[in-house]
């Protein structure tokens, strides 16, 4: 067997999801082992432009079996939805390239209900989240009120469950934010409206990938977000309620083996962030919304304009350590065309210190950012496919990384299309 993993270097947003899509077609199962739809992988192939939520990105290649891990959290609503939109636009998806396993978490109406209920009561202090409920169901999950997709084959637990969850969360509504309680019997006939049409697609993935690793298939576990949004080496509290750094990968995705993987860390030739909390490198004039506009960078999950930022080593390098990565996918390398002078952020400067490692966060948010300039590039690098034919500008900028980073970068993405890569 042969496993790779993919994940994110920085905040999320890298362009995980267009690297999954290239490497699936060489790829037996595909496999999301955190998240929800939180946070959504956008693909241009082929077929067209999608934002995947609940649905992995190897899903356009029929030989491909693409599922959810135990360690994901679903919205039975919005993977029905997504299921739909996909059939929709051609895309086939049945029981056979479609597989959720039984050990991942329902997360419902009213954990989205609580999400936003807690932003509110926040106010400026918010978190920036995206309110689809996946604070309060990984809550739950800890505190072992959550209910496992599985139990929907078990109607009568499955009805006591949703009364001792709601039991809890109805107390808090009505007596910490002060708005109505929800009712049982609506959030019960919601569960069996959209649990039903899932059903056909609920299997032990356990099982199923323990007989793909001895039949040596090849294995790809997508990550979500990226390093610095994970629950325990992020930039907590501004960060997800899972963990999607590599090592949780093969727990995530309920694969148990002894191989080293290729892991592979997807980081963009620029810094963005979707939400709150310290963002060293944040660029706050026209040069930004330039970048962005180009770029279309904007949440796929939640449509907000994405905060932009000069490329910061520090922060990188830290990701991609932490990710154990084996190799980088640079993305994005093209919007960056037409600058005339490019940053690349080598240290922080906190105080009277200077540092080249990434602090906590209550270090992170005096921190201001300290630059090396670069000559950028005119040219358009878009139809490029060898890395030598790139200016020299560009590749002076593509080495500099790799040296601050300290892991090669073995892939170039100058598109959004799926042949759109340099490999070095």
């Amino acid at each position: 067997m042969k496993l790779r993993i993919v994940v994110g270097v920085n905040w999320g947003d890298e362009g995980k999801g267009r690297m999954v899509d290239y490497f699936a077609e060489s790829t037996d199962y595909v496999v999301r082992y955190q998240g929800g739809n939180n946070a959504g992988h956008t693909v241009v192939n082929e077929f067209g432009e999608f934002k995947l939520h609940l649905i992995p990105s190897g899903i356009f290649y029929n030989d491909v079996v693409n599922v959810l891990g135990p360690g994901t959290a679903i919205n039975l609503e919005a993977a029905t939805d997504e299921i739909e939109k996909m059939r929709a636009r051609g895309i086939k998806i049945n029981k056979k390239n479609y597989k959720i396993s039984d050990r991942a978490i329902i997360c419902f109406p009213f954990h989205k209900l609580q999400d936003e209920y807690e932003e509110e009561r926040l106010g400026a202090k918010m978190f920036g989240s995206t309110k689809q409920g996946i604070a309060p169901v990984y809550g739950d999950k800890y505190m072992k009120y959550a209910i496992q997709v599985g139990s929907l084959f078990y109607p009568e637990y499955l009805k006591g469950q949703i009364k001792r969850c709601l039991e809890l969360k109805n107390r808090i509504f009505t007596k910490v934010y002060d708005k109505p309680p929800v009712d049982v019997d609506e959030m019960i006939e919601w569960t069996t409206k959209y649990g039903d049409f899932l059903k056909p697609y609920i299997c032990d993935t356990i099982e199923l990938l323990d007989k793909a690793q001895k039949s040596k298939k090849k294995i790809l576990l997508e990550g979500q977000l990226g390093t610095l949004r994970d629950v325990h080496y992020g930039i907590y509290p501004y960060t997800t309620s899972s963990c999607p750094l590599s090592n949780f990968g093969p727990i995530g995705a309920g694969l148990f083996v002894n191989e080293r993987p290729v892991i592979t860390g997807v980081m963009k030739a620029f810094s963005t962030c979707v939400g709150e909390g310290p963002f060293v490198t944040e660029i706050k004039s026209e040069l930004a919304e330039n970048i962005r506009e180009i770029s279309h960078e904007y949440g796929a999950a939640t449509g907000r304009p994405r905060r932009i930022g000069y490329f910061d080593a520090v922060a990188s390098r830290y990701g991609a350590k932490v990710q154990n990565v084996t190799e980088i996918a640079l993305t994005k390398l093209d919007s960056l065309s037409g600058q005339k002078k490019l940053r690349i952020c080598t240290h922080y400067k906190i105080g009277s210190k200077t540092i080249d490692y990434f602090p906590i966060t209550p270090a992170l948010i005096d921190a201001e950012p300290v630059y090396t300039e670069m000559p950028g590039w005119q040219e358009d690098i878009t139809p490029i496919r060898n890395y030598n034919k790139l200016p020299r500008s560009a590749r002076d900028y593509v080495e500099t990384f790799e040296s601050l980073v300290e892991k090669p970068i073995r892939y170039i993405s100058v598109g959004p299309e799926r042949e759109a890569l340099i490999i070095r």
